[in-house]
């Protein structure tokens, strides 16, 4: 193996990477995401030949959760000399292929043909990963494969071709407002842990008072989950400038100036980031590519890359709009959300003097809502849309969630006194789609209750926000390992 520079730098580096090998203490955060849970069975228990991808955006916590991983493995047994961890985009391996890096592991560390596990950082920074990958869980069934990355490495033309059947992608979205309590370590309400939401439409008017009053101190948390959003860094500061500062810095500067320069080859960075700052301007609008053009100077076509970069990025969503039966829209016009309203917060710098804007917590909620439907939802594989009726554009419906079993309809009015009328875009659709069950989001516990509207059959269950998404991301940890 021909190396510019000796072999011996990268063993050092090996080591430095994976102080377990000479029994050195490592810190690593307590609170444990669901994905360590997850990871850790299917390591110990799973005799699928699959590749594990973690997935989410930036300084959400996936190489803690790797080093969690880890630790656990070797306090249940592992010799530590199995588990390889590497930060790929560390620049000493960047010229190096994984097989290099194994080969040298293999010869100096852990004998070839014994069980290791390969937990690999940032792996669209490996030269030739998609091969290297497919080799491995296709020729070397003692290795369990582990990878943490941008939604890049999903839509990538060569993993489409050479991924099937070999990777399993397990999401990393930003911290619930369930794992925002936890990771303060706020005291949770006593409630039963396998509450699920369609448990609520069979409760009574007493089960909402007393569920509403367990749960009615998690709103001044909620507020501020609102304001730092969910991520790990920015969950236990106190100090709303300093949060803001990280995630402009951290998040948006370097997924901006870095990653998409380094990933996706982008040249006209100025170009990109107006577009983003367009998007905190307009997050939950419709947006029309040639107005947006117009607007930043620039042509609708790169609009409409910018976009779709932004989207593998895991900075925004995107939502379709939903046609009456199910039909597609051929000239569809999307909306787009930021995947943390706390971003849209630190790139335009409002503090605490949002909580008393309605307008501006409409949107803020509206994206957060979303943001825990994208990830309570994720395995069933749903589509998420929006409703707009044809004739009164005024009537719609912010979220559907939609999958060949289901269809739950999801209007958000973070409001004081919300009205659900006869006539709104809630009922139309339900009307329309015969509809059996909706959810009216709000902001007061008050509000808590099921309701009906006249001549049609739907039930309508009116929930406050901060019960909302308390109680989908309590519930996540039933769909993904059922305790």
């Amino acid at each position: 193996m021909a190396y510019f520079f000796e072999p011996l730098e990268i063993l050092n580096l090996l080591v430095g990477f994976n102080p377990w090998w000479t029994g050195k203490p490592f810190a690593i955060p307590e609170f444990k995401r669901l994905a360590h849970e997850i990871c850790v069975d299917y390591i110990q228990e799973s005799s699928l030949r699959r590749a594990i991808l973690l997935s989410g955006p930036r300084r959400v916590g996936k190489t803690t959760i790797l080093l969690q991983i880890a630790n656990s493995l070797i306090k249940v047994g592992y010799d530590p000399k199995s588990i390889l961890y590497l930060s790929l985009d560390h620049p000493l391996l960047k010229l190096l292929s994984l097989s290099k890096i194994l080969e040298l592991y293999q010869q100096s560390i852990q004998q070839e043909g014994k069980p290791v596990v390969l937990l690999l950082d940032e792996i669209q920074y490996a030269k030739d990963w998609e091969t290297e990958i497919k080799l491995m869980v296709d020729h070397q069934p003692n290795f369990k494969i582990l990878a943490t990355g941008s939604a890049s490495c999903v839509y990538h033309n060569k993993l489409a071709e050479s991924g099937v059947g070999r990777w399993i992608t397990v999401p990393i979205p930003t911290l619930s407002f369930y794992e925002f309590i936890h990771i303060r370590g706020e005291n949770t309400p006593a409630i039963s842990p396998r509450l699920k939401l369609n448990d609520l439409f069979l409760m009574s008017h007493g089960d909402f008072v007393t569920l509403a009053s367990k749960l009615r101190r998690l709103l001044p948390l909620f507020q501020r989950y609102l304001l730092v959003g969910g991520f790990p860094e920015t969950a236990r500061e106190e100090n709303i400038n300093l949060c803001q500062r990280l995630l402009r810095e951290d998040v948006v500067e370097r997924v901006l100036k870095r990653d998409m320069t380094a990933l996706f080859g982008v040249r006209n960075i100025n170009e990109l980031e107006k577009l983003f700052i367009y998007l905190c301007l307009h997050t939950g609008g419709i947006l029309n590519h040639k107005t947006c053009a117009d607007a930043l100077g620039t042509s609708a076509a790169t609009v409409a890359n910018h976009l779709a970069l932004l989207e593998k990025a895991n900075l925004i969503y995107r939502l379709s709009p939903c046609n009456a039966g199910g039909k597609k829209i051929l000239k569809a016009r999307y909306k787009y959300y930021l995947t943390d309203a706390a971003l849209r917060n630190a790139v335009l710098l409002r503090g605490e003097e949002i909580l008393t804007d309605s307008k501006e917590m409409g949107v803020i909620v509206e994206t957060t809502v979303l943001r825990h439907l994208y990830a309570y939802y994720y395995r069933d594989t749903p589509e998420i849309l929006y409703w707009r009726d044809k004739t009164h554009k005024e009537k719609e419906i912010d979220i559907i969630v939609r999958s060949p079993s289901y269809i739950f309809p999801f209007e958000v009015k973070y409001s004081e006194q919300p009205k659900l009328g006869e006539e709104s875009g809630l009922s139309l659709y339900c009307k329309k789609e015969k509809i059996k069950t909706a959810f009216w989001v709000t902001k007061n516990e008050a509000d808590f209750a099921l309701s009906q509207f006249d001549k049609i059959d739907t039930k309508v269950l009116k929930i406050p926000a901060h019960i909302l998404c308390y109680l989908l991301g309590q519930a996540e940890r039933l769909l993904w390992i059922g305790k």
